[in-house]
């Protein structure tokens, strides 16, 4: 049998591949073996979340296909008239094993038979994975025990007797034909006294009646049926639940012949719908809210506490996702923790604040269970939550009378302490870094003296409020005293990431602070830094050493800032003359392109340029792209910088064709920021247009660590890109998020050697191998292969010997102003010859 011969590994990665394809693809997958010993269907994998129901029909269909296919000695995978698509699995010796099915996802579980025709991308996955199980079936060397396989010679008796189900056929005049073991037990009749009869022979008129309407309906709607359920004794005088379904049967050229019918005992699923009843009534008199949803995280059920704690009715919400009871007080980080927790442990408790009905904001507790299946597989989500508004208000009350400033409602000097050092402790066992901006408003003792302290509580009120926006949620703002505020920014990466917060934080004091009689008042502030650990190892410590700075910012003039360690202050000073220089570069235009050809190495013929960006300033000098496009993406300036990249590179490339200079394509990196944006997609398609350069001459190159951050959206936005004609690149392949199972869904069309795997072929032996493994990977998926940073001859030698394509490298060309690079644009004519 092929589930003793293959590995639970091996299935569990078939089981993962078949709920990927039916949830992409909209696919119904069941895949049975079949034992040759007595001929029955025995599951092997089936689709996440299959009814049963829809597992017999497949057996149904298979029985008729297997049977069929027997007779012909054919591989064809169409049954006439039947929307279910099979594909059998044979042993070497030619017998059949297995067999996978498919069918279209049927949502409508009263009706069905109506299963819609299999698209032709549905049918083409559907014949790649049966391909892949058969080459792995075949190429294997599994130890399949099989006597006898399934053999030409097994007939329609053989397999229906292996149901426990009540099967039976009959012609077109409803004389039954034939019927399994399984009727005759339970019709106390024995196959020659039933078959030749029709139901007037062997029920009475009314039962008759009955199922002769069940099977012309079957006939006229050509699908499979229900026809009845009910309820009756078995041969043991138990009552049980019986469900008939029927199905027509068509000649070669999809004539209706007969109609085949099925009656399976039910009872299980009755006993399960009384305890259903049950549970609901439990469900609707719970106090606490309950909410359930399927494994998509759609609404199916609710009960009454639920309408009564949100608002929101039962018909408002069903099939919603629970998302729009969302506050919009929990950060995204939230939530992915909070899948995270439930995924691997099935279960998540804590605090949620969310939004009622009308717009009030409360809090829950609530606990998340995942409900599994026998497979392991989430089949729903029960989620049980509290209101606890009034618990929390008398909490707040608390600690607001303790620990938080009365006027601007921030922690005050106690709070932040208490903070300070619980982050402290954090950090040490973490090695982790921390830092404490002491911030102070300069002359601020003047607002106070000219407009008094009322106008001066307004200033510090709002001035409060720009600054917690500044922030972010993990940092923590506090009011010292009179003008002084105190920041905390844990777990800091380094001195970068302090600078980009001091520098939100002076931006709060660029717009002017407006009173209420209009008049404006402008307002700067002197900060002093201290980092855990250098500057100190307690809270008092560090608040100090940060005072100490913030006094030294004010003798250098004040509406400053200035770090306690004097070689920060001069990194965090060189570092904002450079972001000072990129804003103004962005806004005097001095930025410009130069571009690297790229070759075929076969012939060393031109196949297209790389665009490269590169930044002289006036006072700086040249700056280096590795350096500057670092900091671009720290402050967002890189979708700016990035948009104008590609603009001036598809205007260069129209240039050229204008010309009549031929070139394939102009590449164009892509950062990883500007691909997780939303709109790049209908940006890159408005640069095209506005330009007017065809897409086919454009190519994007994309670096693996874009696919970090929401891969499943990355695809489809490249899948746009490249049904608009552009080309796809993977740049530096190799160096960064390697993940061949999202490697093999990208639509893309080339993958480009990174130069450090380059730089020592062909005598570094595990560089060798590192390309040579590339090429045969990439050419595996039907993708051209590139290699950058190719200086040597010997580079280029070795990668032409092992396949590669492409090339570029200072070998041929260093990067040039596009008025350098006439002897790599041949004209059309010139082409063409």
């Amino acid at each position: 049998m092929l589930k003793t011969a293959i590995s639970q590994s091996q299935l569990r990665e078939w089981q993962q591949e078949i709920n990927d394809i039916s949830a992409e693809f909209r696919l119904t997958v069941t895949f049975n073996q079949l034992n040759t010993r007595d001929h029955r269907f025995e599951a092997l994998c089936i689709s996440q979340s299959t009814p049963e129901r829809v597992c017999q029909q497949h057996k149904i269909s298979l029985l008729q296909y297997i049977n069929a296919d027997l007779e012909k000695h054919t591989q064809d995978s169409t049954t006439p008239e039947v929307d279910i698509h099979h594909q059998l699995i044979r042993s070497k010796e030619g017998h059949i094993i297995a067999a996978l099915s498919f069918s279209a996802v049927n949502h409508d579980l009263d009706k069905l038979g109506l299963f819609q025709p299999l698209s032709a991308i549905q049918v083409r996955i559907a014949d790649m994975l049966s391909n892949a199980i058969c080459v792995y079936v075949n190429s294997s060397d599994l130890d399949i025990k099989s006597d006898t396989g399934i053999s030409h010679a097994v007939d329609v008796q053989a397999f229906i007797n292996a149901f426990d189900e009540h099967i039976w056929i009959k012609d077109l005049h409803g004389i039954y034909i034939g019927c399994n073991k399984s009727v005759e037990r339970a019709w106390r009749k024995t196959t020659d006294q039933i078959v030749g009869k029709s139901d007037f022979d062997l029920f009475d008129k009314r039962t008759a009646d009955s199922f002769v309407e069940g099977d012309k309906l079957a006939i006229e709607t050509g699908t499979t049926v229900v026809v009845s359920e009910c309820e009756e004794v078995d041969l043991h005088f138990n009552k049980v639940w019986l469900e008939t379904i029927k199905a027509p049967i068509h000649d070669d050229q999809g004539q209706p012949i007969g109609v085949i019918g099925m009656t399976r005992n039910i009872a299980k699923h009755k006993e399960a719908q009384e305890q259903l009843v049950l549970a609901a009534n439990v469900f609707q008199n719970a106090v606490e809210g309950v909410v359930i949803t399927d494994s998509d995280g759609n609404i199916t059920e609710i009960n009454q506490a639920f309408t009564d704690i949100t608002g929101y009715s039962r018909e408002e919400v069903m099939g919603k996702n629970p998302s729009i009871l969302s506050s919009g007080r929990h950060p995204k980080s939230f939530f992915e923790r909070l899948w995270n927790t439930l995924l691997v442990q099935g279960k998540w408790h804590g605090e949620i604040w969310n939004r009622r009905k009308h717009g009030a904001i409360f809090p829950q507790a609530i606990t998340i269970s995942a409900v599994f299946d026998k497979q392991n597989i989430i089949q729903y989500y029960v989620a049980v939550f509290a209101d606890i508004s009034v618990q929390k208000q008398n909490e707040e009350k608390l600690k607001n009378l303790a620990y938080f400033d009365p006027l601007t409602q921030l922690p005050n000097r106690m709070q932040f302490m208490s903070l300070v050092e619980q982050e402290l402790s954090h950090s040490n066992r973490a090695k982790k870094q921390l830092a404490i901006i002491f911030l102070d408003i300069d002359f601020f003792k003047h607002i106070n003296d000219s407009l008094g302290h009322v106008i001066g509580d307004e200033i510090l009120v709002e001035l409060a409020k720009r600054l917690s926006y500044a922030l972010s949620d993990y940092d923590v703002l506090a009011r010292l005293s009179g003008d002084e505020f105190v920041v905390m920014l844990p777990s800091i990466s380094g001195t970068d990431s302090v600078t980009s917060s001091v520098d939100r934080l002076r931006s709060v004091f660029e717009r002017p602070f407006i009173l209420d009689n209009a008049q404006s008042v402008r307002l700067t502030a002197s900060m002093g830094v201290a980092i855990y650990p250098s500057d100190g190892d307690d809270h008092d410590s560090l608040l100090r050493n940060a005072d100490a700075a913030m006094h030294r910012a004010k003798l250098d003039g004040r509406n400053n800032y200035a770090f306690y360690t004097e070689s920060m202050t001069k990194q965090a000073v060189a570092q904002l003359k450079l972001q000072t220089a990129l804003h103004q570069a962005m806004a005097h235009d001095d930025f410009y392109l130069v571009y690297q050809p790229k070759l075929t190495l076969k012939d060393n013929t031109t196949c297209g340029f790389e665009a490269l960006i590169r930044w002289h300033d006036p006072v700086l000098g040249d700056i280096s792209p590795g350096e500057f496009i670092p900091l671009a993406e720290k402050i967002g300036l890189i979708w700016g910088i990035g948009l104008w990249v590609l603009k001036t590179a598809c205007l260069q490339g129209v240039e050229w064709l204008t010309q009549g200079k031929s070139f394939e394509r102009i590449s164009v990196n892509v950062a990883s920021l500007q691909l997780n944006r939303s709109d790049f997609v209908d940006q890159v398609r408005l640069i095209l247009l506005e330009t007017g350069l065809p897409a086919k001459h454009l190519e994007l190159e994309v670096t693996e660590s874009c696919m970090m951050h929401d891969p499943d959206a990355i695809i489809r936005d490249l899948k746009l890109l490249g049904a608009m004609g552009i080309a796809l690149s993977i740049d530096d392949f190799g160096t960064g998020y390697s993940s061949l199972n999202y490697l093999k869904k990208l639509p893309i069309d080339k993958l480009k050697i990174d130069q450090s795997f380059v730089r020592d072929i062909p005598h570094d032996s595990n560089n060798t191998a590192i390309a040579k493994a590339v090429i045969a990977l990439g050419h595996a998926l039907n993708l051209q292969i590139i290699a950058e940073g190719v200086e040597t001859q010997a580079q280029a030698d070795f990668l032409r010997e092992n396949g590669c394509d492409l090339a570029q490298g200072y070998l041929y060309s260093k990067p040039l102003l596009p008025s350098a690079l006439e002897a790599f644009l041949p004209l059309v004519s010139e082409h063409k010859a």
